[in-house]
């Protein structure tokens, strides 16, 4: 397979690291080779430093796996000042694209802002599936007139290319993915995790639902928004080996992104991404 085009750079390969489930890299670096992957997608950067939600934070089931991080991140100053140079110049191919999240949408622009003079970054991806605290808890990829007002202050702030991180939930996917699209953003990542719940399992009580069950769900996802919208998609949601990337791929997604499969073992991403290399 030959190198990927998208955010007006090349990708060696379309194999990422979802957000969240490698840090800033640091974890996994004498583990695998991080610089034989497509790139990784950092955890989600805040203004603030969070703690996340009390224990326990994960819980795993027969299908696949429950969390409740609560967007633990050090917030954008040291992801600035430490975690990024690292980060930055350990990479000398894989590419690097930051993951945003916020209360506001004020929120967001303060971190691009802060993070764009750092020319690694390839893309930023826009988490919206974080709660709205001015709209009452919404999140602001619940509803058109959200998600609009996210992506185009976004756009207005950052020189660089934005994928956007959609829920499963919506009732109709690829309508609120032209909504990004009309609004500036040059890619969507599909799809986030699915509300769930098991009692007891976890300190926050409810979580998102990730793992081997949310495959079909984000392949369907990633046709929809493939045929109806046309615009690039980062598939993500369930990939545990290259034939679950290849659905991904088929269903027309330019990249797809790993994260439970390397939570479990971390030389998932870098077996993916050799065979499908292979062929």
């Amino acid at each position: 397979m030959s190198a990927v085009e998208l955010f007006g750079t090349a990708f060696q390969n379309p194999v990422l690291l979802a957000a969240g489930t490698a840090g800033f890299g640091r974890e996994l670096d004498h583990v695998i080779d991080l610089d034989r992957l497509g790139g990784i997608i950092t955890k989600a950067v805040t203004p603030e430093p969070r703690q996340g939600h009390p224990a326990l934070r994960v819980a795993e089931f027969r299908g696949g796996m429950l969390n409740a991080v609560g967007l633990a991140n050090p917030g954008v100053e040291r992801v600035a000042e430490h975690e990024l140079p690292w980060l930055s110049q350990r990479l000398r191919r894989a590419r690097i694209i930051v993951n945003v999240a916020g209360a506001t949408v004020a929120d967001y622009v303060h971190v691009i802002e802060r993070l764009t003079p750092f020319e690694a970054i390839a893309a930023f991806e826009i988490n919206a599936s974080c709660p709205n605290t001015t709209a009452g808890g919404l999140e602001f990829g619940a509803e058109p007139g959200g998600l609009a007002e996210l992506i185009r202050a976004c756009r207005r702030a950052a020189s660089r290319p934005l994928a956007v991180k959609l829920s499963p939930v919506l009732p109709d996917i690829a309508a609120m993915a032209r909504v990004a699209r009309d609004e500036g953003a040059d890619a969507v990542s599909l799809v986030n995790t699915m509300p769930g719940l098991l009692d007891k399992r976890l300190g926050n009580g409810s979580g998102g639902l990730s793992g081997p069950a949310l495959l079909p769900i984000g392949v369907l996802a990633t046709r929809r928004v493939r045929e109806r919208v046309g615009m690039p998609v980062i598939g993500v949601g369930g990939v545990r080996n290259a034939a679950d990337a290849r659905e991904y791929l088929a269903a027309g997604a330019s990249l797809v992104a790993i994260g439970t499969a390397a939570l479990a073992d971390p030389r998932v991403p870098e077996r993916i991404a050799h065979e499908l290399i292979r062929g």
